[in-house]
């Protein structure tokens, strides 16, 4: 059962959050990419409610269910390609700061991404970081679908 629910409590609060990521949704960052940082970022955080909406958003997209099964596992994976594989390492060493992220993890990522593209992956990794640390303190649950 949910804490609180911030939209009903601060929606002022809620509304800037939600403006800030259809932001990031309109930039020129590839929606599977995004979709699959989102998930990466609230497995590690444990957020059930953002893997679960993340999750059924990606497979909307078309990402097949091999992909979201093996995405813990990415690094032994074959399914990812190069970029990919950057902005989940990145995904991962920017969630578990204080650790950082490394040059060698920030020069896959510039070398994967335009700089555009670069700015915006930063972005949804910080967003949905931030999403995470509303949803999982104030056990938001999933959605319910028939």
């Amino acid at each position: 059962m949910a804490r609180i629910n911030v939209s009903d409590v601060a929606p002022e609060v809620y509304r800037a959050f939600s403006h800030s990521q259809a932001a990031i949704r309109k930039g020129p960052l590839d929606p599977a990419v995004s979709e699959l940082v989102k998930i990466r970022a609230s497995q590690m955080n444990g957020c059930l409610f953002c893997i679960d909406m993340h999750i059924h958003e990606a497979l909307e997209l078309g990402e097949t269910q091999d992909r979201i099964y093996q995405l813990t596992a990415w690094r032994e994976s074959e399914l990812y390609s190069g970029a990919e594989r950057a902005a989940l390492a990145y995904t991962e060493a920017a969630t578990t700061l204080p650790s950082g992220v490394s040059d060698e993890v920030w020069d896959a990522v510039t070398a994967a991404f335009k700089p555009e593209e670069t700015a915006y992956l930063v972005a949804q990794v910080a967003m949905i970081n931030a999403w995470n640390r509303i949803a999982a303190p104030t056990h938001t649950p999933p959605r319910k679908r028939d």
